[in-house]
């Protein structure tokens, strides 16, 4: 009863026992007790001591809890027991709940005795196996706390757990299921155990998003009420981002089920955007960050713009438009809207050409890139927004020369509307305002107008700005040079760095790779004197940046200058660096910028975060620009004069050599034309071929009609000789005339024999030449496309060949025939012979004569019918010697092409030898570059593709001849 009384909070008579005495008499009766509820009683005691003895519990009792759940599977309340107990031993909310008012050190144990509990959980991966079989149970007291006991396995050792998980068999499918759970409260809590599984595993996230994990979100969150809904909507969101973000198979699995789609009705905003609460804030600024992670620019620039196209054409893009010029929007939604149209857009020719387009609510309408710059050079505006307009803008511009010719063209006098703001007029006004955050932004944005574009940066010299009433207008590179010398005496009081960076940064974008430019700014005789006494003074820490931007711009003004000025060329300015301020020196400087904390954080990723305003140097794309320009310029100032010299006559011979290489290739083009041309002629002179072979065939269907035609003439002549070896009388005669009859067909088909033999031999010759003509096809095509045709003519022939000879030994058999008959009928007339003494009586001998004249008329419509033969094989003689003569036409002409493809391989042989004196001179002069520490540019890497196509059209050559 002490036992007893103790557990339920009893009196007794003796001593209480401790907590840790009680759990260990709990854990031996669990161990050993027979009966089921008297375990059930112990587990619900271990329960109600787990949280205020953790440590006891979790020491003693987790052995016996998981034998609970290995052998007590039938009974769901002792399991729902002992999931709730492990997962108070384990999971670490109430402790943190606990320790909020107490030390750190107190609240590190509590963190560490959750992961302790958690290893000696997961020793055995069979117990986070069976952990997900109890979650197949549906009984809710079961299925519940499994899903929270897992969740917290997953925070304290994750990795661990995931590995787990990957390997057990249908282990995420059984988790997945949870999310069809209808029970709202499992389903909600499998939404944070998904999020704790998919966090930092690849492996993981692949599986959930092939178990239609973006289905089941999607339709989830369009139950709640998308952007309006409650939590469960922002741990869906969550969930997202952890399938979406860095996992390029899930993004483009996401791309191709069409769910981006399914995302615009998420972003339609009423208009009446007064009450917008703090989860609907949280919801939209996730749902933001979803559609920034597809088009994210650390993604493949082919999967960005695949997701930038898709946004644009269902709406997406034009719905966040329309959120952008809404009014009532919270700021930091509208930040986060502002940077999501920025990446949208970046780089998509279309969707910055839209953007372009969008215009603001207002009367009257003014372009959203107007009313954003308002934004950004307007100091009262937060910090973060003014960053992501930057950003915009930048995005805007980024690879998009149509985009800084309009922006550069509001700049220029002939495009200047005095009745309305533009984007040229607020840059202006941002660069000379006393705000020096506005200063640096609107330098930044109208480098980025300048950006990789030549033709802006010569039309950016003609604006011109009146500075004041009566004075005359001065350039927009003369002001911002005025401004850096004017504004020296405000810097050396300790304000102002942020301004000069900008505008330093302006200048270095805006002459590098533009020499007339460079002329312009050494024109003014003061700009060089200022450089030079800025870098070669000692300042302090804070003015190192501005020295190194110094020598960076005077060593542009070295390396892109024409020598057109007189007084500072190139020599010479690198003799007044040596003299005033020293060449080691000048690299020193010019280093300090590399060396600043701020660059590698600007040159990390193109979006502008900075903490906090005075931390707003550096610009992404400028850091390019000095990663590409420091070491040039270091060898630049280093070269002497010889070198220069040497140099510049290097790339005269080089530039003479590169013409003559020019010429060549013209020459090569042009004989690559004169190819084609012959192609087309050999592809002509086939279609020709093909002309003969069908008139052949023809041929060849008139001498079956004349084989025909014989074949009943010689059916006539049996029928008459059969009838003449029967006849008696005047038989003699009639035979005479059949025997003389039959000696002149015999005639006629030995004539016709000869005639067919020359037709044989007229078609060998025309096998022959046909043959030729094949294979000087096959040598000027060169192709596999004409190597089949050519064999399929090959078949034609031999079948041609084939059915003649046919036809030559129907002939023989005809002639033996023939042979035959004539025996036969000589046979007749001796027969006759031997009777002629007999007496044949009047009536006998009329019916004789009346066959004769029978015979007689039959022999003339023999002859006819022979005379219509001789004309049709001499219209078949006339037409063979036509295609003998086309077929001689055509050789000769294969001939002449022949002749040509052997000059054109001869030319081309000795443009090769040229081209390769040429190549061992450039070498030899890149070698002598190389000797004297200039970097040489390989011809070859700029114009690999050319030469890659002139061997490809050399080879082919080749192989014709």
């Amino acid at each position: 009863m002490n036992f007893f009384r103790g557990v339920m909070g009893g009196q007794a008579a003796g001593p209480q026992p401790s907590g840790a005495e009680t759990i260990q008499k709990l854990c031996d009766r669990v161990a050993s007790s027979t009966l089921l509820e008297d375990r059930r009683d112990a587990v619900r005691a271990l329960k109600s001591l787990s949280k205020k003895y953790r440590m006891e519990v979790g020491t003693q009792a987790m052995d016996h809890l998981i034998n609970i759940l290995q052998t007590d599977r039938s009974d769901s309340e002792i399991l729902g027991y002992a999931l709730d107990t492990l997962y108070n031993i384990i999971c670490n909310d109430e402790e943190e709940e606990q320790d909020e008012s107490e030390d750190e050190n107190a609240q590190k144990q509590a963190d560490d005795l959750g992961t302790q509990f958690t290893e000696k959980f997961i020793q055995d991966p069979e117990h986070v196996t069976l952990l997900l079989t109890l979650l197949e149970e549906f009984d809710f007291h079961v299925r519940w706390p499994g899903v929270k006991l897992l969740t917290a396995l997953l925070k304290n050792q994750g990795a661990q757990v995931q590995g787990i998980v990957l390997v057990s068999p249908m282990g995420v499918s059984r988790l997945m299921d949870l999310l069809a759970d209808s029970r709202e409260v499992i389903r909600n809590d499998g939404l944070l155990l998904l999020q704790q599984l998919t966090k930092g595993n690849a492996a993981i996230q692949k599986i959930v998003a092939f178990e239609n994990a973006f289905e089941r979100l999607l339709d989830i969150i369009t139950e709640e009420g998308s952007s309006d809904g409650g939590i469960v909507v922002e741990d869906c969101l969550l969930l997202l981002l952890n399938l979406l973000k860095n996992n390029s198979s899930n993004q483009n699995f996401f791309k191709e089920g069409s769910f981006i789609q399914r995302m615009k009705p998420w972003f339609e905003v009423g208009d009446d955007n007064s009450g917008w609460s703090a989860q609907k804030v949280t919801n939209l600024h996730l749902m933001l960050q979803l559609v920034r992670v597809m088009v994210s620019p650390v993604n493949s620039p082919g999967a960005t713009a695949s997701c930038q196209k898709s946004m644009y054409q269902c709406g997406l893009l034009q719905q966040l438009c329309t959120i952008l010029m809404a009014t009532g929007v919270p700021a930091d939604i509208l930040t986060e809207t502002i940077n999501t149209v920025s990446e949208v857009i970046r780089g998509s020719q279309v969707n910055q050409d839209y953007f372009a387009s969008v215009n603001a609510p207002s009367n009257p309408p003014r372009p959203a890139i107007v009313v954003l710059l308002m934004s950004m050079v307007n100091e009262r505006q937060p910090f973060v927004l003014r960053c992501a307009v930057l950003y915009c803008f930048q995005c805007f511009l980024y690879k998009n020369q149509k985009g800084q010719g309009e922006i550069v063209a509001t700049l220029l006098p002939s495009t200047i509307d005095a009745n309305s703001i533009s984007a040229g007029q607020l840059l202006c006004g941002g660069l000379f305002s006393a705000d020096s955050l506005s200063n640096w932004c609107a330098a930044v944005a109208l480098a980025h107008a300048l950006q990789d574009n030549l033709t802006q940066k010569e039309q950016l010299l003609r604006v011109q700005l009146a500075t004041s009433l009566g004075k005359p207008p001065v350039s927009l590179l003369q002001q911002c040079t005025n401004i850096l010398s004017q504004g020296d005496k405000i810097v050396r009081r300790g304000s102002k760095v942020q301004t000069r960076v900008g505008l330093l940064m302006l200048l270095c974008t805006w002459i590098s790779n533009c020499p007339i430019a460079v002329t312009h700014f050494l024109h003014n005789q003061e700009n060089v004197p200022f450089l030079t006494a800025q870098i070669s003074e000692n300042l302090g820490e804070d003015e190192r940046l501005v020295q190194g931007l110094c020598a960076l711009l005077l060593g542009i003004c070295i390396y892109y200058n024409d020598n057109s000025l007189e007084n500072y060329t190139k020599e010479k300015l690198k003799q007044l660096i040596e003299k005033r301020i020293g060449k080691e020196n000048f690299v020193e400087k010019l280093g300090f910028i590399t060396k600043h904390e701020l660059y590698s954080r600007a040159a990390q990723k193109p979006q502008p975060v900075f903490p906090s305003p005075e931390q707003m140097l550096f610009d992404h794309e400028f850091t390019k620009l000095v990663k590409e320009l420091e070491g040039v310029i270091t060898k630049a100032v280093h070269k002497s004069s010889e070198e220069e010299k040497k140099e510049e006559e290097v790339k005269k011979t080089l530039e003479q050599h590169d013409n003559i290489v020019t010429q060549y290739k013209e020459l090569i083009r042009e004989q690559d034309a004169q190819i084609q041309e012959l192609k087309e002629q050999v592809a002509s002179m086939s279609s020709q071929n093909e002309q003969t072979q069908a008139t052949i065939t023809q041929q060849l269907a008139q001498i079956q009609q004349h084989k025909d035609q014989y074949n009943i003439l010689k059916l006539k002549l049996g029928k008459e000789n059969q009838s003449q070896s029967n006849s008696q009388g005047d038989g003699s005669q009639v035979n005479g005339l059949q025997t003389e009859e039959l000696t002149q067909l015999k005639e006629e088909m030995e004539e016709l024999r000869k005639q067919h033999t020359l037709l044989q031999t007229l078609l060998g010759d025309k096998d022959a030449l046909i043959n030729t003509l094949r294979s000087e096809v096959a040598q000027t095509a060169g192709s596999s496309a004409g190597g089949s045709e050519n064999a399929e003519l090959l078949k034609e022939l031999e079948a041609l060949r084939s059915q003649v000879q046919s036809q030559s030994a129907e002939i023989n058999q005809l002639k033996t025939e023939r042979q035959e008959l004539l025996r036969s009928s000589e046979t007749g007339s001796s027969d006759v012979a031997s009777t002629t003494d007999s007496s044949l009586d009047t009536a006998k001998m009329a019916e004789l004569e009346s066959r004769l004249t029978a015979l007689t008329a039959e022999t003339e419509r023999l002859k006819g019918e022979t005379k219509s033969l001789s004309e049709s094989r001499a219209d078949l003689e006339q037409q063979l010697a036509s295609a003998t003569s086309t077929a001689a036409i055509l050789q000769t002409e294969k001939a002449k092409l022949q002749t040509e493809v052997q000059e054109s391989k001869k030319e081309q042989d000795d443009l090769l030898m040229l081209l390769a004196d040429q190549d061992q001179k450039i070498h030899s002069l890149k070698q002598r570059l190389k000797d004297l520490g200039e970097t040489v540019e390989d011809e070859d890497d700029l114009d690999a593709r050319d030469q890659t196509d002139d061997d490809d059209e050399e080879e082919e050559d080749e192989d014709e001849d």
